[in-house]
């Protein structure tokens, strides 16, 4: 057994970090990928996987709004991106 301390720094952190952030894009616009790929060639719907992307999304959300690290123009991206998604799904509806 190895007794030496693990070094860990600034960049070891910020490289870990960003790996995983890495890991979740991949992870969100792959399941997606899936749920728009079942619903468009499989006439399939997978609202358990697009609420598994919605709820992560989430749950990382919370986490920065706790720690304090969310800006006034994240809130304003988060409120203009809500707005404009009703309104293309409202249009989807209404063109049906």
């Amino acid at each position: 057994m190895n007794n030496e301390s693990v070094v860990r720094d600034e960049r070891t952190m910020t490289v870990e970090n960003a790996s995983y952030r890495w890991a979740y894009h991949l992870l969100s616009f792959g399941l997606l990928l899936d749920v728009a790929y079942r619903g468009v060639a499989r006439n399939e719907s997978s609202w358990d996987l697009l609420a598994l992307v919605i709820v992560t999304g989430l749950a990382a959300t919370l986490y920065q709004q706790a720690n304090k690290v969310l800006s006034r123009r994240w809130a304003l991206t988060a409120v203009v991106t809500a707005v404009a998604a009703a309104v293309i799904a409202a249009a989807i509806v209404f063109l049906r």
